[in-house]
Order: C-alpha cells, then structure tokens, then sequence
C-alpha cells in the first residue's frame, strides 16, 4: 500500500535523531529532500543507502504532481524530510500532505525535532496558548502589518523565526509596537554554541546589539505580548475615563468632586475611579 512518511530530522544535534526516523529512512523507496546535499550528510552519518530527489520551494508544485503519480502508480512508500525540523512547520510539505490527503494515500508522521516546540519548552514564558508565526515577510510595510497583527492577537504569546542578518531589525520592530513585551530570543537551538537572551524587550535588545556573534546561527523569538489589552478591558477603562470627563465638563466641578460623583452613581468602583482620575490628572497637567 502506498504511504508518506513526514519524518523530522535534527535541528543541530544528529543524536536527536530517533531510531525509528533512522528505520523509516531505511526502508522507504525514496526520499524527498529539501537539499540533497545536506541530507546526504545525514543519510551517511546513518548508513542509510535509500535514493533521494529534491523536493523544495521552488519545485515544489511541479514536483508534486510527480511524486504523487509515482506513489500511485508504483506503490511506493515515500519519506519526506527538510534540512532540519519537522517538514511543513515553516518549510516545503504542504502542497504534497494535501494532495495525498486528495487521493487518500496514507499519511504516517513521525514525532521528532522541531524548533518550535524546543523554544517554546525553555523560554520561560507562558505557553498554554501561542501563535505561531514562522517567518515573517522581508518587505517592510507587510512586516509592520504583521507586527501589527501579532500586537492585536488576543493570543498574547507568539513564536518567530527569524534569519541573523535581520534578528536585531525584528527585536527593533517589536520593541517600537509593543514597548512592555517579554522576550526570549534563542539561538542555534541545540548545537554546540546554543544560546539565548530573556528579559525585558529593550535589555534583550542590547544584548544582541553588543553581541559581536550576533549575525551567526538560526533564531527562535517567543515573545509575551504585555501590552495587549482586552476589548472588553479597554472599553471599560473607556467608560470610567468618559464618565469623570462628562461630570468635570457639564458640572463644571472639580476632579475629586467628579471621582466621588461617578463613585456615588455607581458608574464605577472607588478603585477603578481613583486609578482613572489619577492618569486625567497627569494627562491635564502635561498641557
């Protein structure tokens, strides 16, 4: 029968490579690589002797209908692998997943390496709900816009990978929409020189910027979004501010005296009022 294995490969450390990716490599008929060249190092390191062809971003439609035609027509069982990680997390797999899906091959995945799954273990930041993001776009206005995305998700922790020529650029961005983030930037995840930088964003920041290997090595940014705030959050806040205005305005009183009144009224609570009125005192004095 045929069948498609997606199988991780190591993301710097050949000993994560678990043994039944190793049998799986073994006994497939062919693998899709996403660079020949680098998995053939993996595959020596193995012993594994299966043929492989590559399979990336820019064959990857083409490439698709070939394979699936193979599988079907041969009955062969076909692995799938990228240079490191898990195939289709931020790399080539998915036009070929949906297609096997569309002919009903079966689809085996195998657990192993990725990432993602590695940083968001280590950061020290809440993972019980994330958004992951993986590469954001170079140009800059689609940047800002997905910056500007990440900043208006009520999924407050967020997962980027980033290249090292562009990783202090990014921290940059981030830190100008989202001042009060939380951050851990890792980088080379489980190689020799794994490292990683957690704090408040602009200690992090200047970090990385008097870190002379800075531009080296692959990065993985988890990021707490401290800034966001609730619609619900926000509109309240809103309501408490507008009433104290309206008393200050129509009755012509002064803050105390409005801060009571809204109290009295039961337009909010005592604490709620005095926090309010204390932001209106600074907001009228800075004019």
């Amino acid at each position: 029968m045929s069948k498609l294995y997606i199988v991780p490969t190591p993301i710097g450390n050949l000993k994560d490579m678990t043994e039944r990716a190793v049998e799986t490599l073994r006994e497939s008929d062919l693998i899709l690589a996403e660079d020949t060249r680098h998995t053939q190092k993996l595959l020596n390191y193995f012993e594994i002797k299966t043929n492989q062809i590559s399979y990336h971003k820019f064959n990857e439609k083409q490439r698709t209908e070939e394979i699936i035609n193979e599988i079907l027509k041969e009955d062969k069982t076909v692995s799938l692998v990228t240079d490191a990680g898990t195939p289709c997390i931020s790399d080539p797999g998915f036009e070929l997943v949906k297609r096997a899906r569309e002919e009903d091959i079966e689809i085996i995945g195998l657990s192993g390496a990725s990432a993602l799954t590695v940083a968001l273990s280590v950061a020290g930041i809440d993972t019980y709900r994330f958004a992951f993001y993986g590469f954001l776009p170079r140009k800059k206005s689609e940047l800002e816009a997905e910056i500007n995305n990440i900043f208006n998700n009520p999924i407050k922790t967020f997962v980027i990978y980033e290249s090292p020529k562009r990783i202090i650029k990014l921290v940059e961005m981030l830190k100008e929409r989202m001042p009060n983030l939380t951050i851990c930037v890792l980088k080379e995840l489980t190689k020799l020189h794994e490292s990683s930088f957690y704090g408040h964003i602009e200690e992090v920041l200047e970090v990385l910027k008097n870190n002379n290997e800075v531009e080296k090595g692959e990065y993985v940014v988890v990021g707490y979004n401290n800034d966001y705030v609730e619609k619900e959050e926000a509109c309240a806040k809103m309501s408490v501010h507008g009433a104290i205005f309206d008393k200050l305005i129509n009755k012509s009183c002064s803050l105390k005296e409005a801060v009571n009144e809204v109290v009295e009224e039961k337009l909010a609570s005592k604490n709620d009022a005095y926090k309010a009125s204390l932001e209106i005192k600074k907001f009228i004095e800075s004019y």
